[in-house]
């Protein structure tokens, strides 16, 4: 009879064994590059203890209920962190929540650059309240079904992006209480569905016309250097305006061919009154449809009165006096055509009617001109030397005086000096508050003594560029004809130290490390081709121009310069030869955004390998880095070969044949078949996704800091 119990039982108890001993993970209701995502961000976070539930060795966020998770099926879908007294970062592998429609991490302490990658399809995103640093990330461009987006009191810097045009969902966004700098973006004109816009207590310029068509109910723009005036369309909703310089008396026309002002809403004024509201609004701008009739009268009698005089006029100036002002330099496209009317003496409604559009054009960006300077007969025939360009110098980065920066050098002292490239020397310089920058001090071969104007506007355009891998600007000297530059110090020098000049403090990157380097370099190059309005082309991609700051983050030195230079192109092709250039600029001299994407891939052949584009002390097949290498990139036997022996074969093999496949695209001959940056970005985003990093490559890069302890002069050479 037992024996029989026991055969009745045992089935029985076979399956409760099963049932009790599933592994966890066949239970687990979160998908698992989700669960991956939370993990990370977990270990960038600073002892999160008010994270109940969370563990690093947790694979199930959404069935082991994790503070703050919310999920729909296998997928995070929600993600609530406000008020947690959080700090530390929000990691990197955001991107993977490919399903979270809502982020809240305000009101905490997270520091540090927003991430680069956030969740794609987000609908709300809260950030405020922290003390995120850098600037507002380009990933958010891609966030079509966002409504709701705040980085409210954080630390935030720079301009803002042109990246607006795709987020037509867009209901309420808030960057109030941050250091952001420069004009709106021109693509603010797309927030088609924008009805809360707060900008106060930022640092914006130039005026607010791109928000006029926007169907705005509420705008907040106080406490910024905001110009211009305020557009009719926005003094009926609720606006709040004050602390900025505001032109006062009444705002011109708008040029001609501006579509017609965008009448007000019904939440703004009731149908039935629609009339009345509207001639109280023509009557505060103070240009009616009579006003505008008496100027136009206005400008027919003084063009009648100045065609009068310009027909005496001609009869005594001579041909030659003519072709002078002609050729008067730097006179911009509008004063040379109203030369060539003059010249023709056409009619007076034409040359005016050109010359008040002129006007009006001018007169919407700052700073204003005077529209009531007397138009007489010496004032119209000097115009084109009064018009002549100027320059207004930049005010967001600091004016140095020669003296300053001698102090701080020691005169240029050659124990000061970091590198030569090639635009000129570069020094190190220590101020009297503790602060080291580099200074770089322009040959007057590259930039003559007597451009003091176009340098001014070169150190304004690459005032203009922020991003956290872009070196940044931090002054200027343009004085007794010289021009220096003043750029943010790295104590670690260059990529190119690191990977050729060895000593007994460094010890070599480990894989991560490199991979880290060309990630932050691409998306500096990103930044510059398809953020930037118009492109950035660099022209001298290298390591040397690879600067990394204490945790080996790269930041690219030279952007913009090259590209602005009069006679950059020139001594670039003096100095070829180096192995970075692309075999079309070789043959043409000409640099495009494709011959950037081939220097940056030879730099990673540099990553890879150890070894320098052009080494002559190797044999002559190996001598050529790009022609040596590129036949065996697909190889994997020849590549585990090429390897930097540096490495001694900690990394992920899987991570190493991507790597070269991308470097494969970047160095393609033709330039056509190179990718854009923005896919080499993800292509790299990817591989750290995928390889993870692995733990085969578990190391430190503490030699980084004991070489910057020991060593102050790196190489900042151009």
């Amino acid at each position: 009879m037992v024996e029989n119990w026991k055969r009745a039982f045992l089935p029985v108890l076979v399956v409760v064994c099963i049932l009790g001993w599933t592994p966890s993970f066949i239970n687990a209701a979160t998908d698992p590059s989700d669960a991956s995502a939370l993990k990370v961000m977990y270990g960038n976070l600073n002892s999160p203890g008010q994270l109940t539930q969370w563990s690093a060795s947790g694979d199930d966020p959404c069935g082991q209920s994790w503070k703050g998770v919310v999920c729909s099926g296998q997928r995070v879908t929600e993600l609530k962190l406000s008020g947690l007294g959080l700090s530390g970062s929000m990691g990197y592998q955001l991107s993977s929540l490919t399903a979270l429609t809502n982020l809240d991490m305000s009101n905490n302490n997270l520091g540090g650059d927003i991430p680069y990658s956030l969740p794609p399809n987000l609908q709300r995103l809260n950030l405020g309240n922290n003390q995120f640093t850098g600037n507002v990330p380009y990933s958010i461009s891609q966030m079509k079904s966002l409504k709701y987006l705040n980085i409210v009191h954080n630390q935030l810097q720079g301009q803002l992006n042109d990246m607006f045009g795709e987020l037509s969902s867009l209901s309420t966004l808030d960057l109030s209480f941050n250091s952001l700098t420069g004009n709106l973006p021109q693509s603010f004109s797309s927030l088609s569905s924008l009805s809360s816009l707060y900008l106060q207590n930022n640092q914006f310029t130039g005026p607010i016309d791109v928000l006029a068509n926007l169907p705005l109910d509420n705008l907040n723009v106080a406490n910024n250097h905001f110009t211009g005036w305020i557009p009719e369309q926005l003094k009926n909703i609720n606006l709040q305006k004050d602390g900025n310089t505001w032109n006062s008396g009444p705002a011109p026309p708008p040029p001609p061919g501006t579509p017609p002002a965008r009448k007000n809403s019904p939440k703004h004024k009731s149908d039935s009154n629609n009339s009345p509201s509207e001639s109280d609004g023509s009557k505060k701008s103070g240009i009616g449809g009579g006003g505008i009739a008496g100027i136009l009268i206005s400008i027919f009698v003084v063009g009648g009165i100045v065609a009068f005089f310009l027909v005496k006029r001609r009869s005594r100036k001579s041909s030659s006096d003519i072709e002078k002002l002609d050729n008067q330099p730097f006179a911009p496209l509008a004063a040379s055509n109203e030369v060539q009317e003059m010249k023709s003496v056409q009619t007076s409604s034409a040359i005016d009617t050109k010359k008040f559009d002129t006007m009006a054009s001018i007169n919407l960006r700052p700073p204003p001109i005077d529209r009531h300077k007397s138009f007489d007969e010496e004032d119209f025939s000097n115009k084109p030397v009064v018009v002549k360009k100027t320059v207004t110098a930049p005010t967001n980065v600091t004016l140095y005086s020669i003296a300053d920066l001698q102090m701080a050098t020691g005169s240029f002292n050659v124990e000061n000096l970091l590198g030569e490239g090639t635009f000129g020397r570069v020094y190190r310089a220590q101020f009297d508050d503790g602060k080291v920058l580099a200074v770089k001090k322009i040959d007057s071969s590259a930039l003559p003594s007597a451009m003091s104007d176009d340098f001014t506007e070169i150190v304004s355009k690459i005032s203009q560029l922020h991003h956290p891998n872009v070196m940044e600007l931090v002054g200027y000297c343009s004085e007794y004809g010289q021009h220096l530059l003043v750029y943010e110090f790295h104590k670690n020098g260059s990529l190119h130290d690191f990977l050729h000049l060895s000593d007994e403090y460094s010890k070599p990157l480990i894989w991560n490390s490199r991979v880290k380097i060309a990630l932050g370099t691409a998306r500096a190059l990103e930044y510059l081709h398809e953020v930037c309005s118009p492109s950035v082309v660099h022209k001298n991609i290298k390591s040397a121009n690879i600067l990394l700051d204490t945790e080996l983050n790269p930041h690219l030195s030279d952007c913009g310069l090259a590209s602005s230079m009069p006679n950059a192109d020139e001594a670039l092709n003096n100095n070829a030869g180096s192995g970075y250039s692309a075999p079309e600029v070789a043959m043409s001299g000409q640099y495009t955004i494709k011959s950037d994407v081939y220097s940056f891939g030879v730099v990673m052949l540099e990553l890879l390998t150890g070894r320098k584009p052009f080494d002559s002390s190797r044999p002559r097949a190996e001598q050529s880095l790009v022609r040596w290498a590129t036949p065996q990139l697909h190889d994997i036997d020849a590549l585990s070969k090429m390897v930097d022996p540096a490495l001694k074969g900690l990394y992920p093999v899987k991570s190493l044949s991507r790597f070269a496949d991308v470097i494969a695209l970047c160095v393609q001959p033709e330039p056509e078949f190179r990718p854009p940056m923005s896919e080499v970005v993800q292509a790299l985003v990817r591989l750290v996704q995928r390889a993870n990093m692995s733990k085969r490559t578990i190391g430190n890069d503490q030699g980084a800091s004991q070489r910057a302890d020991n060593q102050d002069t790196q190489d900042y050479m151009s």
